[in-house]
């Protein structure tokens, strides 16, 4: 394999194995390399965008936790879920913009997860404008004591800056 392919765990290389035969890219070694290359570039984003954030990072994440949470998928596209308010939360799925075979974007209100969120799980709704992601890679979370509207607040925040990250490697290492 490639210098970046090496450094992603082998669930992920399977995913992006996957995800090159519909992406419109060539299928083969120097494609997939700058997928992961891509890939490791938005995991690191993401860390440090949730770090600067005071965001808390887990392995589960109950379905009845109100707190607002950020999700990262194996294909590196982004899910934050606002803090339940009502029956269920509002949401934003971004793609990574690569992928044919998926909605670039979906958002909603009252959505609610089927069952807890969990790292290498697929996360799936009971309602919402997606039925489900591909397998969760990180999952984040506010601080237990933050507001509702200090929730929000970051949750958009932090999505803004990785949106337009994560656009920027798709656009210099992917799509060049």
């Amino acid at each position: 394999m490639g210098e970046f392919m090496d450094q992603i765990p082998g669930g992920i290389q399977s995913h992006l194995r996957e995800i090159i035969q519909t992406s419109g890219l060539e299928n083969n070694d120097e494609s997939l390399e700058k997928m992961a290359q891509a890939w490791l570039e938005k995991q690191k984003a993401f860390e440090e965008n949730i770090e600067s954030q005071s965001m808390e990072e887990l392995d589960t994440f109950s379905k009845d936790d109100e707190r607002a949470v950020l999700v990262m998928t194996y294909s590196g596209s982004l899910l934050n879920a606002g803090p339940i308010k009502d029956s269920g939360r509002n949401i934003e799925y971004t793609s990574i913009g690569i992928r044919a075979d998926v909605p670039n974007s979906a958002v909603g209100d009252n959505a609610v997860f089927s069952d807890d969120v969990e790292v290498d799980k697929e996360l799936s709704f009971e309602s919402g404008p997606i039925k489900s992601t591909s397998a969760v890679f990180k999952i984040a979370v506010c601080k237990e004591n933050a507001s509702f509207e200090e929730q929000e607040e970051t949750l958009k925040n932090v999505t803004e800056v990785l949106e337009e990250e994560f656009t920027k490697i798709n656009k210099t290492l992917i799509l060049d």
